[in-house]
């Protein structure tokens, strides 16, 4: 069959996706917080990057991409013994990938919005690596309110429109957190979407950590009790 003969359809499954949570114990939750893993990675072992905010009044909760695979290059057959990852999508059906997963987070913002106290007064998305252009996308595109936006060794998704920023972020603070010795770094597309931010009065600022392309303790400590600048 030659490929001029293929028609491409679609249609929607239900999907189980896991997540998992720290703290919020009680209930007097003023912080919900969404971790988003980067490419590869597990939300269970990306979870344990969020033990030290642990603390009854904030909850933490660590979604996993609905796309894993065995991470190790190992060939034949794998085992247990083989690590498994996951990814928010890829370039293959992007705009469906997209549209699933900004769908996939805002029902469990819905879902924690019925079991969380009313007292929330702080929701935080942090999206590290492939998992800070998700995090873009969800808040930009999505109906989940959002009071700030951290984008942790990545930045905004580049597709995204300076329409939809403008509507997306408004009255969100945008942190960029970076690594002075993360090799993924890009000056120019850095300066280029601080810029873009600023000509839309979009309320942003940069952090700058010493470490390399991780999430630490120190730095994550400090983003979480920084106050958040105006305007």
């Amino acid at each position: 069959m030659t490929e001029s003969r293929l028609s491409t359809r679609h249609i929607r499954v239900a999907r189980t996706a896991r997540y998992y949570t720290l703290g919020g114990r009680g209930g007097r939750v003023a912080e919900a917080w969404f971790a988003l893993h980067g490419y590869r990675q597990a939300a269970r072992r990306f979870a344990r990057r969020f033990e030290v905010l642990d603390a009854p009044e904030r909850i933490v909760v660590v979604p996993e991409a609905l796309s894993r695979f065995y991470v190790d290059p190992s060939p034949g057959r794998h085992g247990p013994e083989h690590r498994v990852g996951a990814s928010w999508m890829t370039r293959e059906d992007r705009d469906n990938e997209i549209a699933d997963y900004v769908a996939y987070l805002d029902a469990l913002a819905r879902e924690l919005a019925t079991s969380a106290a009313p007292a929330v007064r702080r929701r935080v998305v942090l999206g590290f690596s492939q998992g800070a252009h998700t995090a873009s996308r969800w808040v930009v595109l999505g109906d989940t309110n959002v009071h700030e936006l951290l984008l942790w060794g990545a930045g905004l998704a580049t597709d995204l429109t300076r329409d939809a920023l403008a509507a997306g972020l408004e009255g969100v603070h945008v942190t960029f957190v970076r690594g002075a010795r993360d090799k993924f770094r890009d000056r120019r597309e850095e300066e280029a979407q601080e810029a873009i931010l600023e000509q839309l009065g979009v309320s942003f600022r940069v952090l700058v950590h010493p470490g390399e392309h991780e999430i630490a303790p120190e730095p994550l400590l400090a983003v979480a009790e920084a106050e958040v600048l105006e305007g």
